[in-house]
């Protein structure tokens, strides 16, 4: 399979190699391919190129792929997100019917109302984004936990791809004119064909790759645990089932032992639930990465400005980024670990509020290095604070 791969990126035609190839591909498991885009990567051949073929890929390994038949209930995570497949794409199409439409039509009334039908579906491709997130959050970090890493890279740069395509076309929605401009109608159409395209090619590869690969290496157990890290991210497009598997702890979860004992600090003591919750209550999203890069801890702040599920927990750090900002990430923590910087910060724009990201190198009383403390907060309504305020004006 290898083999297979390496003489398409070479340039042999596609119908050469199903013909040479065509024992190796009867009876292909999709983790099979997988792991080998596991391999590929790990001997040298650039993620990028991969991705860039996976079509070519597809076309070679698709006969064998489809046979293969999924069998999971309405309310299991790969069959929630595989709805939401069959909804974007459906998406997709009126989008590029009513982008074809507007080009054959001169009548103002006709116009605005295919205008408001566009804006609706840009409205719900910015929706979606939940899916992605949970994909991200939860499928990519269980996959990684057994020893599938790249498929998921590959994925989420093609999540990133399709997130430039939304932005593009609400940017452009947003900006229109009744009537029309016919840039605005050749723009309309090519992004719509490029978000057809994208999304019908990626749900394909997570459709007959992705998931049975997940459906193969993952226990029920684990899947348990998903559905509920889904059900707190939320959804979007339609509302699942509820899940009636009885719950679960996945075994890769470390069990906690609550102990009401007090635990002693310098400065004072607290129980366990005390620490929880103060670390919940505050206004800022905490995150923990230990001295081995590994995530370790994140609270629950109630109004959470990033998803966080328990299954990035263990998780590498350079895993939880895309592939553009791992170079940054570990410039960071190199520089936290050698003692060289003490703080790095950003701030972002993001749904008109002003989010502040800030990391802190945690070190113990001798100074050793104990891993990175990432925390984010909105600061939109801090940035607008003047003057002074000396008296409480709460409204009995």
């Amino acid at each position: 399979m290898k083999q297979i791969i390496r003489e398409l990126h070479s340039g042999i035609p596609l119908k050469d190699v199903k013909v040479r190839f065509a024992s190796v591909l009867e009876g292909l498991k999709p983790e099979e391919i997988a792991l080998v885009e596991e391999e590929l990567v790990n001997e040298g051949l650039p993620r990028e190129e991969i991705r860039r073929l996976c079509d070519v890929h597809l076309e070679v390994f698709k006969d064998q792929l489809e046979k293969e038949k999924l069998h999971i209930t309405e309310d299991h995570p790969i069959s929630i997100l595989m709805e939401e497949h069959k909804i974007m794409l459906a998406l997709a199409d009126k989008l590029l019917t009513l982008s074809q439409t507007l080009e054959s039509t001169n009548e103002l009334n006709q116009f605005k109302e295919v205008l408001h039908h566009i804006e609706h579906i840009v409205k719900d491709f910015i929706d979606s984004e939940k899916h992605y997130l949970r994909e991200e959050n939860v499928l990519f970090p269980l996959l990684e936990k057994h020893g599938v890493t790249e498929p998921p890279a590959i994925m989420w740069m093609e999540h990133n791809q399709i997130r430039e395509k939304k932005r593009a076309l609400n940017s452009l929605v947003e900006a229109h004119t009744i009537p029309p401009s016919k840039e605005f109608l050749i723009t309309l159409k090519n992004i719509s064909n490029e978000l057809n395209h994208i999304l019908n090619s990626h749900f394909y590869k997570e459709n007959n790759i992705l998931f049975p690969t997940a459906l193969n290496i993952i226990s029920n157990e684990e899947w348990a645990v998903a559905r509920k890290d889904f059900d707190e991210v939320g959804y979007c497009c339609f509302t699942p089932t509820v899940y009636h598997k009885p719950e679960e702890k996945a075994p890769f979860i470390e069990e906690k032992i609550v102990h009401k004992d007090k635990i002693e600090f310098e400065t004072g003591s607290l129980t366990k639930d005390e620490v929880e919750a103060i670390l919940n209550s505050l206004p800022v999203d905490i995150t923990f990465v230990d001295a081995n890069d590994s995530v370790k801890y994140f609270n629950k702040a109630e109004k959470r400005i990033f998803v966080r599920t328990k299954s990035v927990i263990g998780r590498k750090v350079q895993m939880c980024h895309p592939q553009k900002s791992i170079h940054i990430v570990n410039k960071i923590l190199d520089s936290f670990r050698k003692g060289e910087k003490d703080v790095a910060e950003f701030w972002i724009n993001m749904n008109g509020r002003l989010i502040h990201i800030r990391y802190f190198p945690v070190k113990d009383k001798n100074g050793k290095y104990l891993g990175t403390m990432e925390v984010t907060q909105d600061v939109t309504e801090i940035k607008k604070l003047e003057g002074e305020k000396r008296l409480l004006d709460w409204k009995d």
